[in-house]
Order: C-alpha cells, then sequence, then structure tokens
C-alpha cells in the first residue's frame, strides 16, 4: 500500500515544474472559450454593420449584372469594373474580419497567457505511435471530448428549433416583402438567430473553462517521489549538504584555533569549556572573545595555548558565563567588565614578572561574575526556565563561530 500511494499524484504541482510544462507549450487552453468568443465576434460584427454589407453586395450584383456595350466586347475593361466590385466588397467586410481575426488571436489568452515555445514546433514522434492513440481514444479526456461534442450538438439543436419555431411567422412572410426589404430583414433575422445559437454555445464554454483549468491542474500533479527528487536537483543532495556544512565546521575551527596563539589568556572551566580573550591596547573597545569551545574543543585550546605560552586561569564561573553569552569575535559583555579586568590585570603583572621578577602576583580566586550569567547557577535556570524555547540559551560544542 506504502508503494502505490507513493505513486499516486497527490502532490500539486510545483512551480518549476508549471514553468517546464510552459516551456514545452504545455498551458490550459479552453477551444469552446476561443471558438464562442470568435463566433459572437462575428455575429456582433454582422449585427453593426450587416446592413452596408448588404448594400455593398447588392450594388456589387447590380453592377456586375449590368453590362455596357463596351464591357461586353472588352475584356480587360470587365476585368476592371469586377475587381472593383470585388474590392468595394471587400473593404466593407474589412472592419468585421479584423474584428474577428483580433478576437482569434486574444480569445486562447484568457486561459493560460501568451506562450510562444519553439518546443513545439519539434516533431513527436510518439504522437504516431498507434498504441498511444489508442489509449488516448478510450482516456478520461476523450470521453469528456464527447461529451462536450454531444452536449453541443444538443444546444445548438434545441436553441436553432426554439429560434426558428419562434421566427416562423416572419420567415414566411419575406415572401410577400419586396427584394430590399426582405434582403435586411433575413439579415436580421439571420443576425439573431446566429447570436441566440452562439449564446447557447456560451454556456458550453462556461462549463468548459474552468474544467480545463481543473484538469490542467489535475494533470500536473506530482507524486510523492517526484516532490522529493525535485528537492533533491533544486536544493542539492542532503548528504551532499551535510558534507559541506561539516567541511564548514572543520574550516571554521581550524581559523578559530588558529586565533588561539595571539589570545592573552584563556580561562577555562577547567575541563569543560575553554574561552580565548584579547584585548587590543590602544584600539579602544572591550576585550574581545578569539576562540571558544567546549569538551574535546576546549582541551583542544588548551593545548594549543599551552604550546604557545598562552596564560591560563581557571575561572569556572567567567568561562561558563563567556562561553554561553558571546561568540567568536564578540566584545565581552558589560557585566563582565569588572571580572575580565581582573583577570587581565593578573595575566599582564605576571608577564612583567616573568620579564623583570619581582613580587608574583596574586591569583584571582573571587571574580565579579553575575549570579544570572552563570548557567550553573539556580537563578540562571529560574530565569531561563521562564522564556520561551525560541529564546533558549546556545548550547553548542563551539563547532562554529
Amino acid at each position: 500500500m506504502a508503494v502505490e500511494s507513493d505513486a499516486e499524484k497527490t502532490e500539486p504541482a510545483s512551480q518549476k515544474r508549471i514553468d517546464q510544462a510552459r516551456e514545452e507549450g504545455d498551458v490550459p487552453r479552453s477551444r469552446e472559450l476561443a471558438t464562442f468568443a470568435v463566433l459572437m465576434a462575428a455575429g456582433a460584427g454582422l449585427w453593426i454593420s450587416g446592413g452596408g454589407i448588404m448594400k455593398s453586395l447588392n450594388t456589387a450584383m447590380v453592377s456586375g449584372l449590368a453590362l455596357t456595350r463596351e464591357q461586353v466586347y472588352n475584356p480587360d475593361v470587365l476585368l476592371r469594373r469586377v475587381g472593383s466590385d470585388i474590392a468595394d466588397v471587400l473593404i466593407t467586410c474589412l472592419p468585421v474580419a479584423f474584428a474577428v481575426m483580433i478576437v482569434a488571436l486574444a480569445a486562447p489568452l484568457m486561459i493560460g497567457g501568451f506562450l510562444f515555445s519553439a518546443k513545439s514546433f519539434m516533431p513527436n514522434f510518439n504522437k504516431l505511435n498507434p498504441a498511444r492513440g489508442l489509449a488516448n481514444m478510450v482516456s478520461k479526456n476523450s470521453l469528456v471530448e464527447l461529451l462536450k461534442a454531444i452536449a453541443k450538438t444538443i444546444v445548438v439543436g434545441a436553441v436553432a428549433y426554439l429560434v426558428v419555431m419562434s421566427q416562423k411567422d416572419a420567415v414566411l412572410g419575406l415572401a410577400v416583402e419586396s427584394v430590399g426589404m426582405g434582403s435586411a430583414h433575413v439579415m436580421k433575422l439571420l443576425g439573431s438567430a446566429f447570436l441566440f445559437i452562439v449564446g447557447g454555445l456560451g454556456f458550453i464554454a462556461a462549463i468548459d473553462a474552468p474544467y480545463q483549468i481543473w484538469h490542467y491542474a489535475d494533470k500536473m500533479k506530482m507524486t510523492r517521489q517526484e516532490m522529493i527528487q525535485e528537492h533533491k536537483e533544486s536544493d542539492g543532495n542532503p548528504q551532499m549538504k551535510g558534507k559541506i556544512r561539516q567541511m564548514q565546521r572543520e574550516m571554521s575551527r581550524r581559523r578559530m584555533m588558529g586565533n588561539v596563539p595571539t589570545a592573552d589568556v584563556v580561562v577555562t572551566n577547567p575541563t569543560h569549556y575553554a574561552v580565548a580573550l584579547k584585548y587590543a591596547d590602544g584600539q579602544g573597545g572591550a576585550p574581545r572573545v578569539v576562540a571558544k569551545g567546549a569538551d574535546e574543543v576546549a582541551a583542544k585550546i588548551r593545548e594549543i595555548a599551552k604550546e604557545n605560552g598562552v596564560a591560563m586561569l581557571e575561572a569556572p564561573a567567567l568561562a561558563r558565563a563567556l562561553h554561553q553569552h558571546t561568540e567568536i569575535d564578540d566584545e565581552i559583555p558589560e557585566q563582565l567588565y569588572a571580572a575580565v579586568a581582573e583577570v587581565l590585570a593578573y595575566v599582564f603583572q605576571l608577564r612583567s614578572y616573568k620579564k623583570a621578577g619581582g613580587r608574583y602576583p596574586d591569583r584571582p580566586t573571587k571574580l565579579a561574575v553575575p549570579r544570572e550569567l552563570d548557567p550553573h547557577d539556580p537563578l540562571f535556570k529560574s530565569k531561563f526556565s521562564k522564556t520561551s524555547s525560541t529564546d533558549k540559551p546556545d548550547t553548542n560544542n563551539g563547532d562554529t563561530p
């Protein structure tokens, strides 16, 4: 069952899949809506300019039947006369033809928008596959097209029958009208019948347009496996991204370890935490954290500091507070200024003692570390328990600066 569910297209199409389909010329289209719009434009054009068209046709017919002696015996004159009559008729029909052409070009764009794809012109030999053709003949889409054809036949037939029956007396009365009046009346009857029938097709188009949008969205749906694969292709393989992050952490750790020899002092827990501090005298600002870590990283910091003669001081509360509330290259918090100043004073006195001798400096033992900054202090824990999970302090191992 799990395999079957994975193969079902239950996920909506991603934007990437839709864009790929558009590149291949696959967008939702409603032929019924386009047909309705074109026929409606043609009917409206005939309704508006039908009188002028009939007048132009009548003039051309009279001109074609009334021949002069010169036209009878001179074919060139006759051809020019016929060409002039045809040109007059075409000019009269030109506005209607132009309107129909504009609507024919714009109607398909009402669903799917404008699209030009060169891939649509490429030959697709899969369309010549007989098996695929037979499958399309018995597909759900073929059934829908059959139902639409039946519905159009019923609607058009019913509307045509109602229109003819409602105008039966007018049609029979054409026999007693003059040619001019009869011609105008015929155009009016044909125009009204045309518009009613096209209005019936509008009912089909109103159903087909939403269906085509839904059918396209359903056709473009993806399986869960396709979604996962697409995310892998777009965002990269998670395993590869994990390796990249690991490499970045290693590079950051190496850079951090390279800063340890430049530190003034390394404050330790003594075993769990180690924070290296550097004070740039004369440049202003507070001392900065150049390296920090916990457990194995802390041990590596202590090892490098020992190898390079960097002073180390065991101050558990201060080490925990610095590790908890600072990041690499951050200045120390203002609440720890006094404690760090006392540590740096001890370090500088120790350097002076090693160079010039004298009295050995006293190691600071009671540093002024606020209780609310020490992660092991009950006051910090009670304060932290009132905060939300999103405000949880960082407790990483110092792998990333």
